[in-house]
Parts: C-alpha cells; sequence; structure tokens
C-alpha cells in the first residue's frame, strides 16, 4: 500500500501506521522521525531543524523534499510507505504529486484521521520518549505508563517529555497545523483520494483502511 497519512499532531497517525507495516511489509516514513534523528546525531540538517522543531514550527521545504526525494528511492520502499504526517503544506503537496511523478510511483488514496483537539492535548501532555536516541520508546502517563517511573522499559534509560510537548508547545503545533496542514483536506478531496475516518481507537482506523483498499 502506498498511503499518506494526514491528522493533527496526536491524531494517532504513528500508532496506524506501525498496525498497517505489519500487514504487508509497508514502511513508516515519518519526517519527525527522520528530522529527530538528525537532530539527535548533530547533523547539518539537524542543526537547522532544532530551532523550528522545540518551538513547534515547521522546517524548510528545501530540507524535507530532500529528505523525501532520497528516502523513497530506498530499496524498502518498493513493498509501499506510509507517508506520516507528510506534506504540512499545499505547496509541500503539491511538490509530493511531481517528485511521485517523476518516480513512476502511484499512491492508493490519502487518510485523514479526525481527532478532537481535546483528546490530543490530554493525549500528548502526557506522552513521555526515551531519551536515548538508538531507542526513543514512546510510552503515556496514563495509556501506556513505563512499568518503573520514568524509566524505559526497553533499555533502561530515563524518559522524558519532549520539548515540543508541553501544553504550551502543543497549542502551537495545532494551531500551525490548523493554519497551513488542515486545508490539505481540501487539496486531496478535489484530487479524489481522501477517506476521512473520525476515530479516536487506532484499529478502527486501521479496519476502514483496510475495507477502502479492498473495495
Amino acid at each position: 500500500m502506498r498511503l499518506i497519512l494526514l491528522g493533527a499532531p496526536g491524531a494517532g497517525k504513528g500508532t496506524v501506521a506501525k498496525l498497517l507495516t505489519k500487514l504487508d511489509g509497508s514502511v513508516q516514513i515519518s519526517t519527525g522521525d527522520i528530522l529527530r534523528g538528525a537532530v539527535a546525531a548533530g547533523t547539518e540538517l539537524g542543526l537547522k531543524a532544532k530551532a523550528a522543531m522545540n518551538s513547534g514550527g515547521l522546517v524548510s521545504d528545501d530540507l524535507i523534499m530532500g529528505i523525501m526525494a532520497e528516502r523513497l528511492q530506498q530499496p524498502d520502499c518498493a513493498k509501499g510507505f506510509l507517508l506520516d504526517g507528510f506534506p504540512r503544506t499545499i505547496p509541500q503537496a503539491e511538490a509530493l504529486k511531481i517528485l511521485l511523478a517523476k518516480l513512476g510511483i502511484k499512491l492508493d488514496f490519502t487518510v485523514e484521521i479526525d481527532v478532537p483537539r481535546a483528546v490530543i492535548l490530554d493525549r500528548l501532555t502526557t506522552r513521555r520518549t526515551c531519551s536515548n536516541s538508538s531507542c526513543q520508546a514512546i510510552y503515556n502517563t496514563k495509556s501506556n505508563p513505563t512499568k518503573v517511573n520514568g524509566i524505559c522499559d526497553k533499555c533502561g534509560s530515563p524518559t522524558i517529555q519532549r520539548e515540543d510537548e508541553t501544553e504550551a508547545a502543543i497549542s502551537k503545533r495545532l494551531d500551525t497545523y490548523d493554519a497551513m496542514t488542515a486545508p490539505l483536506v481540501g487539496f486531496y478531496k478535489k484530487e479524489g483520494n481522501l477517506l476521512t475516518v473520525s476515530a479516536t481507537d487506532s484499529n478502527v482506523v486501521v479496519k476502514a483502511i483496510q475495507d477502502k483498499l479492498a473495495g
């Protein structure tokens, strides 16, 4: 499958993508994960992206499109891919359309995961991430706590609240999403390949996607 997953930060795109990868070997491509890895490694890209990410802003289109062009041509994408949180703006969507045509890749469709803002705020302010850059396991103090408070179950490193997951930063990210990314729903609706799923349960979203693929 070749899908774009749209939805506000915390809507469950990453969880849905991970469930879908188990179905047919498609790979999850999250620009957020790629950029956080670059920040942790202290690369040139990471240094450029760090300030924007920590403030809840967006990284430049040039950096993102460069990453995506390279990533989509890697061998593991041959089985399929799930674009998790990309594109984020209309210009990115237009650039992606051109890039995919150039690479001879056809999308199946775009999925919008629609979750209420209050639910997202609660999810993200209670999320904790492993501080070990080679692990980065994600937990939630309410729904998925660590066995030992503040300690990663997988590697034993401390878990932290990311700087971009404080209430102030999340509110800014949601405002940014509403202003710049939400219009993508209209863009893909006009393209005629949008599936909107209003659900807080990731399994419900996956089932809707499977039904659409089967249909």
